[in-house]
């Protein structure tokens, strides 16, 4: 059996905005950005530059009660984990966009990591792995 996570899907406010973030200011790439007719809706799709396949479905609520949970889909946890090659260089590089970090950077035995938050509020770690974790 060959499985892996295609996409995560994160409810935004705004496609526009959210696209903003994440391709400006994090430094992704859009992967798709299709209007889909029969839903009235788009299909944008972002994911960090490099060489891993998962990416993130934008997808904007729709509903009052979906409305509720832009910037908090994990209830206040850390919900997605950024991987870099060279923490400090993403870490200077956000800081320098004007990103909100919650914890400072700090070396733990797994590797160095921060948390930050994106632009609802979501918390997510940048990490660099150097205990040869995948």
């Amino acid at each position: 059996m060959n499985q892996s996570l295609a996409h995560i899907a994160l409810i935004v406010r705004d496609y526009d905005e959210a696209i903003d973030f994440y391709v400006n200011t994090l430094g992704f790439e859009l992967v798709d950005d299709s209007y889909q007719a029969e839903q009235d809706k788009r299909w944008v799709v972002v994911r960090p530059r490099g060489t891993g396949t998962c990416s993130i479905l934008l997808a904007r609520a729709s509903s009052p009660d979906q409305e509720r949970y832009v910037g908090d889909q994990a209830g206040g946890r850390v919900f997605l984990f950024l991987r870099t090659d060279d923490f400090w260089r993403d870490y200077h590089a956000l800081v320098e966009k004007g990103v909100a970090f919650e914890r400072e950077p700090q070396t733990a035995e797994y590797g160095i990591v921060a948390v930050f938050k994106d632009l609802y509020g979501n918390l997510w770690d940048l990490i660099e792995f150097t205990d040869g974790r995948p």
